[in-house]
């Protein structure tokens, strides 16, 4: 239960900045520099976000170290993850099922979905000792 928990608070605020950012992104960026150059720039954003997140859950949920527990945790969030983007993308207008699915096959998408690969192991990846839980 601690572990699906961690995953959620993982999830909540990484998602709620993906979506700020994402407004920012697709308002203001792309409309400068194209989708692929407009994720490139925040991509290193989302992810020090969710390192940092991630350490603070691991921390508050006193995850432990093992892979497994912090591999399911990792899995949790980026579940929470795929399906707040697929409901998400079905309530923006103009979109469908298989807009959400194709959006991964240009390389915009397949660099979020790289990024959101590396959010889903960022639990398992080490950490300075003051990060680790007891």
């Amino acid at each position: 239960m601690r572990t699906a928990a961690a995953g959620f608070a993982y999830f909540v605020p990484v998602f709620t900045a993906g979506v700020i950012l994402g407004i920012v992104r697709a308002v203001a960026i792309s409309t400068c520099v194209g989708a692929t150059i407009a994720v490139l720039i925040e991509l290193p954003v989302m992810l020090a976000i969710s390192w940092f997140v991630c350490g603070w859950s691991v921390r508050l949920f006193s995850v432990p170290a093992g892979s497994r527990t912090r591999l399911q945790m990792g899995a949790v969030a980026f579940g929470m993850l795929m399906a707040a983007e697929f409901v998400l993308s079905l309530i923006l207008p103009n979109r469908s099922v298989g807009a959400f699915l194709a959006a991964y096959q240009t390389g915009a998408g397949l660099i979020g979905l790289a990024g959101q690969l590396a959010f889903a192991l960022f639990p398992v990846a080490p950490r300075r000792s003051a990060w680790k839980a007891p």
